[in-house]
């Protein structure tokens, strides 16, 4: 048993797919299934149950499955304990795509000057998938918006931010001096799909103050937002940090006034995988980075 073949198994399961694991993998979808085909035969067991568009773990697949996670998360550890020298190694950083453009490449573009022997890699997910992702020790990191709900992980609250009222650039709030919640209720709203806990944080904020928003249509990116936006589709909140790299002349950002909207933005990791010196390193720039964001706001 190879721990290559740990980790084959271990995306097949994931994907329950044997063609989708394969391009994530970077092999040819018949060298994965001989691979996966040498190992159930060197276990006596059928790991997978094949059907036609997809494969679902066997009793013994499950099985398999808890102990594949932590021996490949051993070998990983144990080899990134071993060189340890707190200048090189990797880190897999993860980050929600409402954050991930607009924070991490002022965040990191200085980490890769003062560590240049650093391999740094992104991944841009959902917050579940994080999560879980984090969990597994897929990822070594992950930087989202609270609230979470997530067991034997670490959580770190970093700084608020504030959600901006967007709006196309002749409506007719633009002109008031002082938009409250109230002045908004009569308007649609163009919102992100329910995947993303931003769509969660402004539709919490609007109950709780006896107002539900009306969703007139989603998305699943934030710059398509913008765009219905501008496009008088409806009207939206959204995070400082997007609006910051906005240069767009066709939509207008309000703060509102009283009570603003606001998301709380943390890292969260696994306590339990081994902490590198790189990546204490890199958690102190971070939370470095995030005050001096606060103090230039």
């Amino acid at each position: 048993m190879e721990i290559e073949q740990l980790h084959q198994f271990l995306k097949v399961a994931e994907f329950g797919n044997f063609t989708r694991a394969a391009e994530v993998l970077a092999i040819s979808q018949p060298a994965l299934s001989r691979s996966i085909a040498r190992l159930e035969d060197e276990l006596g067991q059928p790991l997978f149950e094949r059907q036609t568009r997809k494969v679902t773990l066997t009793d013994a697949g499950q099985l398999l499955l808890s102990r594949a996670h932590r021996i490949v998360a051993l070998v990983e550890d144990t080899k990134a304990e071993i060189s340890d020298d707190g200048e090189s190694g990797r880190i897999r950083l993860g980050a929600i795509p409402t954050i991930a453009p607009f924070y991490l490449p002022e965040m990191l573009s200085p980490f890769a000057e003062s560590f240049p022997k650093a391999q740094l890699t992104v991944q841009e997910d959902t917050t579940d998938n994080l999560l879980r992702r984090c969990q597994q020790g897929e990822i070594d990191l992950a930087i989202l918006a609270l609230p979470i709900s997530a067991k034997h992980l670490e959580i770190e609250s970093l700084f608020e931010e504030e959600l901006l009222l967007v709006l196309p650039v002749d409506h007719p709030l633009v002109e008031k001096k002082q938009i409250k919640l109230t002045d908004v209720e009569p308007f649609p709203f163009v919102l992100l799909d329910e995947a993303h806990c931003l769509s969660d944080n402004i539709v919490t904020f609007c109950r709780h103050r006896s107002f539900n928003p009306i969703s007139v249509e989603r998305t699943s990116q934030l710059a398509t937002v913008q765009e219905l936006v501008s496009l008088k589709h409806g009207v939206s909140m959204i995070p400082a940090m997007a609006k910051k790299l906005d240069a767009s002349n066709r939509r207008v950002y309000r703060s509102l006034h009283g009570t603003k909207p606001t998301r709380q933005i943390a890292m969260i990791w696994n306590p339990y995988r081994f902490q590198c010196k790189l990546l204490d390193r890199f958690k102190q720039h971070i939370r470095d980075f995030s005050k001096t964001m606060n103090a230039n706001r």
